[in-house]
């Protein structure tokens, strides 16, 4: 159990909570202090970081690091090789991965997919996975979203993407501490996604905070951490400099919803603060939707 004294990305809780508000400190003590584990970053992110961080970027140094883990290098190379990056010819080392993809957009994918290999499974195998299937998608179309409007909201494709990963990452952790979150929560029934009110009610858990707590601790951007915070509570940002993040998340599980044809119940609800944010209106939205999904099932993903 992580306890109040711990640290959290480098940070004490103490500290971490001394730059929230009173509300949000006292769940994100509650969640500690009930035995939510917050997972460390995992030893390839950190030597990732600390040699982009130099002045001269050494690709066959970061290609040397993901090589060293099978498993991650299998995985890129499933990822990397699906419609998201389909203009590229076929790439069949690490480095041509770096160069073709980017590296910054490679380091994201790493992220996620080392963010989804995080725990143990075996238990709830079917809905895990339909879960990191559903944020990968979501995490996809947020790229596009952002690519479409960076002249109107200022967020890079790769920023988007990192949020749209890490945006419910809250949840599999909490899968993890409560054996009857899926059931409770209805995870796995179509059309269904987690009631926050419900959430805090049966669990005193909220996985947005989680989520925001991975996010510190994994050094993610800080408006993106704040993204994932505050992505079912776009309102409560006023003019934060998050909240672009947040509507082209929001934007993105509208796509997702219409693309699966299944409702989604939050849309009306954020629609009228979604909207404007990101340029778009009523009239708009359904050829901008179009559009979308059009670069998103032929394979012309921004990278």
């Amino acid at each position: 159990m992580t306890r109040s004294g711990s640290t959290v990305g480098g940070s004490s809780v103490f500290e971490i909570t001394q730059s929230l508000d009173e509300e949000s400190a006292f769940r994100i003590k509650r969640l500690l202090e009930g035995g939510v584990k917050i997972p460390p970053q995992p030893r390839v992110l950190d030597e990732l970081r600390k040699l982009m961080q130099r002045k001269e970027m050494d690709v066959r140094a970061l290609a040397r690091v993901i090589n060293q883990d099978p498993g991650l290098t299998a995985m890129l190379f499933k990822v990397v090789g699906n419609s998201a990056y389909r203009q590229h010819p076929p790439l069949t080392t690490v480095e041509e991965i770096l160069h073709a993809v980017g590296v910054r957009q490679t380091f994201n994918i790493v992220q996620a997919i080392s963010l989804a290999g995080l725990g143990d499974i075996e238990k709830n195998r079917q809905i895990y996975e339909a879960f990191w299937a559903r944020s990968h998608t979501i995490a996809q179309l947020a790229m596009l979203i952002a690519d479409e409007r960076i002249a109107v909201c200022n967020i890079f494709p790769d920023q988007a993407y990192l949020a749209g990963i890490f945006h419910d990452c809250g949840v599999p952790l909490l899968m993890q501490r409560f054996p009857t979150y899926c059931n409770e929560m209805r995870l796995g029934t179509p059309g269904v996604w987690i009631n926050l009110a419900e959430e805090d009610r049966k669990f005193n858990a909220d996985h947005c905070v989680v989520g925001y707590l991975v996010a510190r601790h994994w050094c993610l951007p800080e408006f993106i951490c704040d993204a994932i915070r505050y992505h079912h509570a776009m309102r409560e940002l006023g003019g934060h400099e998050a909240r672009s993040m947040v509507a082209i998340l929001q934007l993105a599980i509208e796509i997702f919803h219409v693309d699966q044809r299944i409702p989604n119940n939050e849309w009306d609800a954020v629609r009228s603060e979604v909207l404007p944010e990101l340029g778009l209106s009523d009239d708009t939205l359904p050829e901008f939707i179009d559009i979308v999904l059009e670069r998103f099932h032929g394979g012309a993903h921004a990278a």
